[in-house]
């Protein structure tokens, strides 16, 4: 079940980002990166100010009476397009098809939105590559994102038309 969340929802996406993360960047970032920056991204004040925004949106995910992951998205971050800034889901949930389901979920939003194309940043290092590509994705860019504190992100810049 795919649920709008609310600000009340922050600390559960503040858990699911945190036990997300360490099963998605375990293998790909140091520890003190992964607390940089799950603080920076996941902070009330960072989250906040996104439920302030009226493009960016935030759902979580929920199976029986447990959540399972959430996916954050902004509506027109550029013209026509939908940037899907999160997609996180805990390790019991994956192979389940919620990831496929959620993004089927994202691009109908976008297309209601009058948004034409999908968007993403994945780490080159990152198995959910894979995962995009089979989705339909396509990288259109490379970029070393500085995200502060002397930490950089090495990443694929991805898109997938939306008809």
């Amino acid at each position: 079940m795919i649920i709008k969340a609310k600000e009340k929802d922050i600390p559960t996406i503040q858990d699911l980002a945190k036990k997300s993360w360490i099963v998605a960047y375990a293998d790909i970032l140091k520890q003190d990166q992964i607390d940089y920056m799950l603080d920076m991204m996941y902070s009330e004040e960072a989250l906040k100010k996104h439920f302030e925004n009226p493009n960016f949106h935030y759902y979580l995910i929920r199976e029986e009476n447990q959540f399972l992951g959430f996916v954050g998205f902004e509506f027109h971050q550029e013209p026509e397009t939908t940037k899907l800034h999160r997609i996180y889901f805990l390790k019991e949930a994956q192979g389940k098809g919620l990831g496929k389901e959620v993004l089927e979920f994202v691009k109908n939003e976008a297309k209601k939105n009058g948004n034409r194309r999908l968007i993403l940043t994945v780490n080159k290092n990152n198995s959910a590559q894979k995962f995009y590509e089979y989705q339909g994705f396509k990288i259109y860019e490379e970029k070393i994102l500085d995200v502060g504190n002397g930490y950089v992100m090495d990443d694929y810049l991805m898109e997938l038309p939306i008809s």
